[in-house]
């Protein structure tokens, strides 16, 4: 198979996966028919109440466009290994570029690109122009597909999470998830994990950062934090909700060893997750890939007296974007 034929063909893998993802997302319930009339005397029928349907709670990054925004890749052809000046641009409600965006950890607006397999994994920060349009140089290392995240917060909007496929040209092996761990080595430095990812709420993962068996605790602030976690669901990429615990200068977060988050898991399966931290002026990220289990058991409907069940704390924090 040719190199077009086999990115064609793996495009309409991930439209299939996506699409079968956001499919599951629009469900909604059944609504109730109306009774039939009791009394012969009736002359108008009385209004009859309908179940509304669910609200969904899509993950983020699984749709290109949300709430009247649309993400759109503005490059051409990438070659892999190469740098390229990576464009793209944010259309709002009415088609108009979005030019006007709110703060949130030091910048504008978070880029996130990842390959399909999660192999390769980069958080970078363009720069805005006067016509909307977003401009970095990018590398991507192989050929292959890959997923591009736009993380911000239009100003007088609610923050967002778009996603868009990226095609790198050449012939492309895609790696299996490297397998489930709680601790992951780079640059000299030791990251432990500690927690679980539960289906259906937010769960606490701590990760604490060493060097050379010596616990770290003069991480330095890196986008107003010790440091950021970015979590991918494997089977379509989902980008989960992700907040941190606590805040510099708050006089109880310490920087370091520890650094901790609440995440919300949507659903069972493996996922990636990315922690970038800052050291010796120099940034670093440590992988780590999670089996999330069992979701909670939900009560089902019965004749019979239900079973008594322990029902699990909430999540006390606040909403925190990335």
């Amino acid at each position: 198979m040719n190199t077009a034929a086999k990115l064609g063909a793996y495009g309409l893998g991930l439209a299939v996966v996506f699409g079968g993802a956001l499919g599951l997302g629009n469900a909604v319930g059944a609504v109730t028919p109306a009774p039939a009339a009791t009394s012969s005397h009736s002359a108008h029928a009385e209004p009859v109440a309908t179940t509304a349907p669910a609200a969904i709670d899509t993950p983020g990054g699984l749709q290109v466009s949300e709430n009247g925004y649309t993400l759109t890749p503005l490059t051409g052809a990438i070659k892999p290994g190469e740098p390229t000046d990576f464009r793209f641009g944010v259309t709002g409600p009415g088609g108009r570029p979005v030019t006007d965006y709110e703060v949130a950890h030091d910048k504008k607006l978070h880029l996130i690109v990842v390959s399909r397999d999660l192999g390769d994994f980069q958080h970078v920060h363009p720069e805005l122009g006067a016509d909307g349009v977003w401009s970095v140089k990018l590398t991507l290392p192989e050929a292959g597909a890959y997923r591009m995240f736009a993380d911000f917060k239009p100003t007088g909007g609610e923050a967002l999470t778009l996603g868009a496929d990226v095609l790198v040209a050449g012939d492309y092996a895609p790696k299996a998830l490297p397998p489930a761990g709680r601790t992951a080595t780079v640059d000299g430095y030791t990251v432990e994990l500690e927690g679980e990812l539960v289906p259906g709420r937010s769960s606490r993962l701590a990760l604490a950062v060493s060097k050379d068996g010596k616990p770290v605790t003069d991480l330095q602030l890196y986008l107003g934090a010790y440091g950021h976690l970015v979590a991918l669901r494997g089977a379509d990429l989902a980008y989960l909700h992700v907040h941190p615990d606590g805040e510099p200068g708050d006089g109880k977060t310490q920087a370091g060893p520890g650094i901790v988050f609440y995440a919300e898991a949507p659903s069972t399966g493996s996922y990636r997750l990315f922690l970038d931290f800052q050291h010796e002026d120099k940034v670093r990220t440590a992988a780590f890939t999670v089996n999330v289990g069992t979701a909670p058991a939900v009560a089902a409907e019965t004749t019979s007296e239900p079973t008594p069940t322990k029902s699990s704390s909430q999540d006390e924090h606040g909403d925190h974007s990335h």
